[in-house]
């Protein structure tokens, strides 16, 4: 500690003495210190090589004997600093006035007073002074037998955290609150861990601020050291927890399985609780099977739309082309082709968002038609060797004789049919596996959630924790 003060002397001298009525009535007069006799009181705990007062200022000499020396003088005091509260903390620092050879007998210390005189104090910008009490004690070391004297003063000071607080601790909470905005960030974005690494490399740079600025001890952490270290961790943890929440983000069917615990821990339990809803596609009637389904139910072509498999859950969360194909019954106008004879396929109706907003499109909610095939049956030649499965085939109604017939001498329908069954299996394999992918996210978003509300719960009780305490007994 700096300081910056007068230190007042006052003691009777025998030989000074005068009668003033001798010498014209004088009763001051201001002597050179270095002239007279002064006692040798030094500073115990100074910080520097000059413990004693220089001498170079005039005392005051009565005509009673007695002296008054008031030396200004800058000491550098030792003295140990508790910075478990930095920037909020408090500190005692004492200074020890004492003679440095003579004992209680020789010299006696007394106070003028109780406490320091603070009348010409010059406010500090970092430091302001509580109290100054003066003590007085009587010592007897081991190196002698005689008692030695020393007045000590007592400086209880406290710290003005203002510039701490604008400087370093309000940019270290709005940074360990970023930390809260990663779990808020889309996995699609691309820069959740990006974000994570930028604020731990802003708080490096805090705590790299901090170290010169408290001084260096080994005993206790600073209160802001602390929080950074909690907010470090705290990042630190984010960045883990992002790299796992990005895993399970890009999960796909062809790598990992989702067990059903998770399906019903973070599909449905933990939204309700979290208060999530995930969107529900109303668009398209429930008859309609969605692609999640394992049944193998047979389509229906007829009254001009095409329809879905039974094994479809009620709701449908996306639109997708459902439903099995094979095993089932086509019907045609009426009529009924084996879906095993490779004649027909079941095809279900394509619903995407972007066609539902379509006014002009056939299929908004309902299914989509496909044009009926022409019953025209081509003249057959004589040597065909097809002929003789003709008349079977026109004793089917007309409808499916014209199918038949039609596909019988047409090869590029019956390609074509199959086309079209390969396109719509490949759809629905296609959207069973986005349904899971989109599952995946889900399950990610859902654990977003969590340590979002985790993160923010912990990141204010820990600020509250760390900072209340020394908040209140500051201001009390």
């Amino acid at each position: 500690m700096e300081t910056n003060l007068w230190l007042r002397h006052v003691w009777n001298d025998y030989k000074l003495k005068w009668v003033p009525i001798e010498y014209d009535g004088l009763e001051f007069i201001r002597v050179p210190s270095n002239k007279i006799w002064r006692p040798d009181i030094v500073l115990y705990n100074n910080a520097v090589g000059d413990f004693l007062v220089e001498d170079k200022t005039k005392a005051l000499l009565k005509f009673d004997g007695t002296i008054t020396w008031i030396p200004p003088a800058i000491f550098k005091s030792s003295c140990p600093m508790d910075i478990t509260y930095f920037p909020f903390d408090y500190q005692n620092c004492s200074m020890k006035f004492g003679s440095w050879t003579y004992d209680k007998a020789k010299i006696d210390l007394v106070l003028i007073g109780s406490k320091v005189n603070l009348k010409d104090f010059w406010e500090s910008g970092e430091w302001e002074i509580i109290d100054a009490p003066g003590y007085k004690h009587d010592i007897k070391y081991n190196c002698c037998e005689e008692i030695y004297p020393d007045i000590t003063y007592s400086f209880y000071i406290r710290r003005l955290p203002l510039f701490y607080t604008i400087n370093l601790i309000i940019p270290c909470l709005l940074i360990s609150f970023l930390t809260v905005l990663v779990f808020y960030l889309p996995s699609d974005c691309g820069e959740k861990v990006t974000l994570c690494i930028s604020v731990l490399l802003s708080l490096t740079v805090f705590l790299l601020v901090i170290t010169e600025t408290i001084p260096s001890t080994s005993l206790v952490i600073p209160l802001i050291g602390e929080y950074l270290l909690f907010t470090m961790i705290f990042v630190t943890l984010s960045i883990v927890i992002t790299v796992f929440v990005l895993n399970v983000h890009y999960r796909t069917p062809m790598t990992h399985t989702m067990p059903a615990w998770v399906r019903s821990v973070f599909l449905g339990l933990l939204p309700k609780v979290l208060l999530m809803r995930r969107p529900v596609d109303e668009g398209c009637p429930s008859s309609l099977g969605s692609g999640r389904g394992d049944g193998t139910g047979g389509g229906s072509i007829g009254d001009g739309g095409v329809g879905g498999g039974a094994s479809g859950t009620g709701k449908k969360r996306k639109n997708s082309i459902g439903g099995g194909i094979g095993g089932g019954c086509v019907q045609v106008d009426g009529g009924a082709v084996s879906a095993e004879t490779g004649q027909a396929g079941a095809m279900n109706c394509v619903e995407y968002g972007e066609v539902q907003n379509k006014p002009n499109f056939p299929c908004k909610g309902k299914e989509v038609p496909i044009p009926t095939i022409p019953p025209v049956v081509p003249p057959l030649a004589p040597s065909d060797p097809d002929l003789s499965k003709l008349p079977r085939a026109l004793s089917s109604p007309p409808n499916v004789n014209a199918v038949v017939a039609f596909s019988v001498v047409s090869p590029e329908i019956k390609q074509a049919i199959e086309s079209v069954k390969y396109i719509a299996e490949n759809m629905r394999t296609r959207n069973k596996a986005k349904e899971v992918e989109d599952d995946w996210k889900y399950v990610a978003m859902v654990i977003d959630r969590i340590f979002l509300w985790v993160f923010v719960t912990v990141c204010i009780t820990g600020t509250l924790g760390l900072f209340l305490q020394p908040l209140i007994s500051f201001f009390t």
